[in-house]
């Protein structure tokens, strides 16, 4: 099973490590920090040139993506759910 990140961007689930809200995030500054660091190393998947709504870490292939998403992570979340349920 899928999940859809956005546009065109569609990654297994089971390659999915979390999925977490950008506001709520965002205010910690080791999380800021974090994604500062991933994104200067190459770990950092922007989906689109929208305001990110959501951060998604994965695994893919051995290797750690962090995807920012247009999509809530609510809905995100939703979307698993919906899926494990299938």
């Amino acid at each position: 099973m899928f999940l859809h990140l956005g546009e065109n961007v569609v990654i297994p689930m089971k390659d999915v490590i979390g999925i977490f809200d950008v506001e709520s995030s965002m205010y910690s500054s080791d999380t800021s920090q974090f994604l500062r660091l991933a994104e200067e190393d190459g770990f950092v998947e922007r989906i689109t040139d929208e305001k990110p709504k959501s951060i998604i870490v994965a695994e893919i292939e051995k290797k750690s993506i962090i995807y920012l998403s247009p999509i809530s992570s609510k809905t995100l979340s939703k979307r698993t759910k919906l899926r494990l349920e299938e």
